[in-house]
């Protein structure tokens, strides 16, 4: 069974390839989400995100540490 882990930080757009939505992490780490959730992709916004951590899961961006995500609301900034 994957890992589950609770991280906080800021959704951002990376314009590579096709374009990535990823989370960088207060701790510094980017996370790339397999399906962001339409609701959370809005560049800068602050949020906590419940993820199962996928390192059986390769992407074709390699920009983040690849995850589900399981839960997820936004912080006000």
């Amino acid at each position: 069974m994957a890992q589950v882990k609770t991280i906080e930080g800021k959704v951002v757009f990376e314009p590579i390839e096709m374009g990535v939505w990823g989370i960088e992490g207060a701790d510094g780490k980017r996370y790339e989400p397999l399906h962001m959730p339409e609701q959370l992709k809005m560049p800068g916004r602050k949020v906590k995100v419940k993820v199962r951590l996928r390192p059986d899961t390769v992407t074709a961006r390699m920009w983040g540490i690849p995850v589900e995500i399981v839960a997820f609301h936004t912080i006000a900034p």
